[in-house]
């Protein structure tokens, strides 16, 4: 019984028993304690990851190969990112028709956004690249119009028209159309680069120049009751516009002096 009382009154035995109940503690708590919120965001993206996984083995691998390598029938998909594959699929241009023409044109949706998303996940998984924007990325809050317009007008409307109408490229290519085009998916585009395009990463032009870009072309495409510089002809452009001008202005005024000049002859000659 002395030797046990003298144990007890050792000057470590209150350590020793904090220590013990700091470890008891800490074990229930890792043994009963909820997953925290970082093992289940992790879990549902390994999830998401491996859903995408089956639907790129059954659509997309007989071309890109079974781990996005690229093949003959199709380009690499390492590190292009979740935004380039959520543009691709999410305007239907993915997957593409068996026989090819000079590009691969819109078409109907295949997939639903979820298992775009899930497509999108195990792509950029396989290497880093650019994602998918929020809506704070390409909304209309804070858009600079004026300067869309400059900024359009400079990098794009060489291939796509002044107001984004699409134009014909060499050896049967084309610039579509922006029109009715997902703001998301214009955005994804300047990030991407696809086909024919250039890319326009955040050095070329920052997040804020795309969301400027947007809101220009909503504005010029968008709904609107009256255009406020009168008959937009199409929007076709300066050049197009200016020869319609030329021609039916012109040939307006030529008839008109031809008639005035009719008029007065017959009028000297009686």
């Amino acid at each position: 019984m002395k030797k046990l009382s003298a144990r007890r009154r050792h000057p470590l035995a209150a350590v020793v028993v904090l220590l013990l109940a700091l470890a008891a503690t800490g074990g229930l708590y890792a043994a009963f304690a909820p997953a925290s919120k970082a093992q289940a965001d992790d879990s549902a993206q390994s999830l998401t990851i491996k859903e995408g996984k089956k639907l790129y083995e059954v659509g997309c691998a007989s071309c890109h190969g079974t781990g996005g390598q690229g093949s003959s029938d199709g380009p690499s998909l390492v590190g292009v990112g979740a935004a380039a594959v959520d543009f691709q699929v999410g305007t239907g241009r993915m997957p593409a028709a068996t026989m090819q023409g000079a590009q691969v044109p819109r078409k109907k949706v295949v997939y639903n956004q979820t298992q775009i998303d899930q497509l999108a996940a195990y792509i950029a998984s396989l290497g880093a690249g650019p994602s998918v924007p929020t809506k704070d990325q390409y909304g209309p809050d804070g858009a600079d119009i004026a300067k869309g317009g400059e900024l359009f007008r400079t990098n794009c409307a060489q291939c796509h028209n002044f107001t984004g109408k699409g134009g014909a490229l060499t050896q049967g290519k084309f610039a579509p159309s922006l029109e009715g085009v997902a703001p998301k998916h214009i955005y994804e585009a300047m990030q991407t680069g696809p086909q024919n395009m250039p890319s326009f990463p955040d050095t070329t032009l920052s997040s804020k120049n795309k969301k400027d870009i947007i809101a220009y072309l909503n504005a010029v495409n968008g709904d609107k009751t009256e255009n406020p510089g009168g008959l937009e002809l199409g929007g076709l452009g300066p050049v197009s516009e200016g020869l319609f001008g030329w021609i039916f202005g012109l040939g307006a005024l030529i008839v008109v002096a031809v008639w005035v000049a009719a008029r007065t002859a017959k009028a000297k000659k009686s």
